[in-house]
């Protein structure tokens, strides 16, 4: 059983990749994570380091958003918007206690078992919204901001190869690459598996679909269609454990490296470091016949760059494509002057 999104003409023609992951989206996501054992060899380590970290009084977050079905509307909500941590956690403050009341009546009645006495007596309070506020803001920076630069640069690398998708192939390719284990692309249906076995069906009526990348929703996606655009995530492409790293971003380079540069890294390597920046999503054999070098040395240059944190790697099937991080680009756009 499935979720089918059925898509019109219009519907693909405004289909859109989100620029980047969304902060408090992730928040959610992960506290689900963090209540299941899925993943072990990306997350184990991030759930011990994590999970065994978290205050006790965190443990109301965890019963407002349980690990798999739709969380409290007035949290759900404010956590899926879009904007910075604080903006959203000042929104998730400004509830009007009528809503929160609403809200936690109806969720508790679906999902009574779950909500323990403390916190069924907690959200009678006319400042529950206030509380709950406070315990995102705490459970982000304790859960996702020590791992967002790690986040970012994932997200970034994998954009590349979704613009190539797209680029090379169109939306049928971008589509059917989003999540192959749980998103079947038939033209002009979307097949969603979801964690909690919902299915049904959902036309999009020309309001196309807004996908987001998602690090912590590796597995199967979150989505809300009663919006002006439905949006779902699919999952950030990474082989590596979840860890603390710079962000990634792409950036135009010159041909010809600074001098600066090449003083750091020898003329070379900071050529290739250029070559990256300026065709993000290369192979190591396209470096190579760009810079003018053989693969093998543009393999060993790129390899360094990658161990330093300068560059990332990211593959699409059995290509390596290249691309650089944010501490590459902030090297190479400070030897530039920029």
């Amino acid at each position: 059983m499935a979720l089918r999104f059925h898509f019109t003409a219009e519907d693909l023609a405004r289909t859109r990749l989100a620029p980047g992951p969304r902060s408090l989206l992730e928040l959610e996501i992960a506290i689900r994570q963090l209540q299941e054992r899925q993943h072990p060899v990306h997350f184990d380590a991030w759930r011990q380091r994590t999970g065994g970290r978290l205050p006790p009084r965190l443990r109301p977050l965890f019963e407002l958003i349980p690990s798999t079905g739709a969380g409290v509307g007035f949290l759900d909500n404010s956590l899926t918007e879009e904007g910075s941590p604080a903006e959203l956690v000042e929104r998730l403050r400004s509830t009007p206690a009528a809503t929160v009341r609403r809200d936690m009546e109806e969720w508790a009645g679906q999902a009574g078992a779950r909500l323990s006495p403390e916190t069924r007596r907690a959200s009678e309070s006319p400042a529950f919204a206030l509380q709950v506020a406070d315990l995102v803001e705490d459970a982000y920076e304790r859960i996702v901001a020590p791992y967002w630069p790690r986040i970012d640069r994932l997200a970034a690398a994998d954009r590349v190869l979704r613009l190539k998708h797209l680029g090379e192939h169109g939306v049928d390719r971008l589509l059917r690459e989003l999540n192959p284990r749980r998103m079947i692309w038939q033209p002009p249906v979307l097949h969603v598996t979801m964690a909690s076995g919902f299915s049904g069906d959902v036309h999009l009526g020309g309001r196309g679909l807004l996908l987001i990348p998602s690090l912590f929703g590796s597995h199967y996606p979150l989505l809300e269609y009663h919006v002006e655009q439905p949006w779902i995530t699919f999952p950030v492409r990474s082989d590596q454990p979840l860890g603390a790293a710079p962000a990634a971003v792409t950036a135009t380079a010159l041909a010809e490296p600074p001098q600066s540069l090449a003083a750091l890294l020898g003329r070379t390597r900071a050529l290739v470091l250029s070559v990256i920046a300026d065709h993000p999503g290369s192979t190591t054999t396209q470096l190579a016949e760009r810079a003018r070098i053989s693969p093998a040395s543009a393999s060993e240059h790129v390899t360094v760059l990658r161990n330093a944190g300068l560059a990332a790697l990211l593959r699409d099937g059995k290509h390596a494509l290249h691309t650089l991080t944010a501490a590459g680009h902030v090297l190479l756009a400070s030897s530039r002057g920029v």
